[in-house]
């Protein structure tokens, strides 16, 4: 893909590597909360003094432009990018971008402006979205209403990629901070604030040439940044809007195990089972036209106590149809029934509240709270005969209108004078809600809805209170003990599918599991310049509302989730050897 940066800072792909150092909670359980937890070693080991040739780890300083794993002193392993390598190195079409040549990741991002790009880790997978969590500036993007390559992709796009001051990832389950979704990575967004007036415009433009099977295009991509913030006093803002019209190669093909009769055209290969397979043509080519707005607005009550609010706005309308590669005889284009279009028409909506304190002294906290909510999202799709049925005839229209999630945490740090202990703890609580109901319409292009075809619906909730300490053991050593306990919860379910006239429709039962998750590490500074690492922990990763309830149609006929999946239950360990 080539690209071509205007009136833009924009730089040129490089594969130069751009990794840096870095409700109801239940008292009863509290007694849990005595466990200890710390944090991985990120800084140059120094001697203890001096005269002495001991290794000794280092202190980590608390300061806002370090990594997460340093503020906050968590055990995992970390890989990070600024603002400043992302500017010099990476070529960064949208917030997912700035991670691509850090270590064990991939983002399955298939064209500009794909909503369906999940992050899959050394240890998770591309069909694995809610096997690892994303946040910017603390608001989760991670759509854990599903776990798949589809909708329950992150919200990547809340975020524009002139924002970001710099990227965190954190491997694996060893902070109690995080629930059992971190067991392949945590990934953290940090959000510059302007500490005078500024505006920048950006315009980008990329093109790419793209042939398969025969077949050919070229692609286009063209996006407009502006924003504009500014500091006075105590107060300090930045607001942003971004649009983005791009159209995409083909994403799927249409095959099928025999050439359609009369027609030629179709080109023969092979499954991945040797088996012969005719492509007939190309699938999704789509055209999205995305718009996105983000204000966010600080507030320093105190040199130590700040409150921030985010609003972001998000809307995609996107048209996706095929390309046939079957001719007749006569040399017209023939299509068969697997050839079909669809439209999407999309709102979303982001905001959070929070209130931090920032001493760097004996005490900190803070209060955060955040909501993100699909305002509208209809997928209209069309069932009549394609090319006939591309201006209107039957189709469905899915409706995730009201799909969302919201959570609620607080945190404090503890660090007691004299001593060689750092603690903290918080609590959470968070709620998850699908509503994806399917109808059929007489007319799929502008047409209302008709009988219910299917509805897929329900609610998780999460509790969970946590503790970790880091413990200097000894001028080398360091000790890390936490733990984690959680109460969950799945209810409102309900499904309905039909078959002809025929309605099936189930109230699922409530469910609930909780459990504790442990976490420990240490680390030992075998010299100045080697530490090592080892850490274990255990992950709960509750099922995701999509998984208990979220129908699947497969070859006309409606699959039913499982409603009574249990939680997946992880052990990791992880042995780090570091050389500064």
């Amino acid at each position: 893909m080539n690209t071509l940066p205007v009136c833009s800072s924009l730089s040129p792909s490089s594969p130069a590597s751009a990794v840096s150092r870095p409700l109801r909670l239940h008292p009863l359980l509290l007694a849990v909360l005595c466990a200890w937890s710390g944090s991985t070693l990120a800084q140059q080991a120094a001697a203890s003094d001096g005269s002495s040739e001991a290794a000794t780890l280092p202190t980590i300083e608390v300061r806002s432009s370090g990594s997460v794993a340093e503020r906050k002193q968590l055990p995992q392993t970390t890989a990070s990018v600024t603002a400043d390598t992302a500017a010099n190195s990476i070529n960064v079409t949208d917030s997912s971008d700035a991670l691509k040549y850090l270590p064990s990741l991939s983002v399955r991002k298939r064209y500009i402006g794909d909503t369906q790009s999940p992050l899959a880790t050394r240890t998770t997978g591309v069909n694995a979205s809610a096997r690892s969590l994303i946040y910017a500036d603390g608001i989760l993007l991670s759509a854990l209403v599903n776990n798949n390559n589809g909708n329950g992709s992150p919200r990547w796009f809340m975020v524009a990629p002139e924002e970001i001051e710099r990227i965190d990832v954190m491997y694996g389950p060893f902070a109690a901070e995080y629930p059992g979704n971190s067991y392949g990575a945590v990934t953290e967004i940090a959000t510059r604030m302007p500490q005078q007036f500024e505006a920048s415009i950006k315009a980008q433009y990329a093109q790419q040439d793209f042939s398969q099977y025969g077949a050919s295009g070229t692609y286009r991509a063209q996006e407009y940044n502006v924003g504009l913030g500014n500091r006075r006093g105590a107060l300090a803002w930045r607001f942003s809007v971004n649009h983005l019209d791009s159209y995409s190669q083909p994403v799927t093909y249409i095959t099928a195990t025999s050439l359609p009769a009369g027609t030629t055209g179709a080109v023969l290969v092979q499954d991945r089972t040797g088996k012969n397979l005719y492509v007939l043509g190309a699938g999704n080519l789509t055209h999205t036209v995305q718009d996105t707005a983000r204000l966010k607005v600080s507030y320093d009550f105190t040199p130590a106590l700040t409150a921030t609010y985010t609003l972001g706005f998000w809307q995609n309308q996107a048209s996706a149809n095929p390309q046939s590669f079957l001719k007749t005889a006569s040399g017209a284009t023939a299509y068969t029934s697997g050839f079909s279009s669809n439209d999407v028409d999309q709102q979303q909506w982001m905001q959070s509240l929070e209130l931090r304190s920032k001493t760097g002294g004996e005490w900190d906290w803070q209060l955060a709270a955040s909501t993100l909510s699909a305002s509208r999202d209809l997928t209209r799709t069309s069932t009549a005969t394609f090319p006939a049925g591309q201006s209107g005839g039957a189709g469905t229209i899915a409706d995730a209108s009201g799909t969302g999630w919201s959570t609620v945490d607080a945190k404090g740090i503890w660090r007691p004078q004299g001593s060689a202990q750092v603690i903290s703890f918080g609590a959470h609580v968070d709620r998850y809600t699908l509503a994806t109901p399917t109808w059929n319409t007489s007319n799929w292009v502008s047409g209302g809805n008709g009988t219910l075809a299917s509805d897929s619906r329900g609610k998780t909730e999460t509790s969970a209170l946590w503790a970790q300490d880091v413990w200097r053991l000894s001028s080398s050593l360091k000790a890390t003990l936490g733990a984690r306990y959680e109460w969950w919860r799945a209810f409102d379910g309900r499904n309905v599918s039909t078959s002809g006239s025929t309605v099936f429709a189930v109230n699922q039962p409530e469910v609930s599991h909780s459990g504790l998750s442990p976490k420990a590490s240490l680390a030992w500074a075998l010299a100045d310049d080697w530490v090592t690492t080892l850490s274990t922990g255990r992950a709960l990763r509750f099922p995701t509302v999509g998984e208990l309830y979220q129908n699947v149609l497969l070859n006309g006929v409606y699959l039913q989730a499982n409603p009574n999946l249990k939680p997946e239950k992880v052990w990791s360990t992880e042995l780090a050897i570091e050389k500064q």
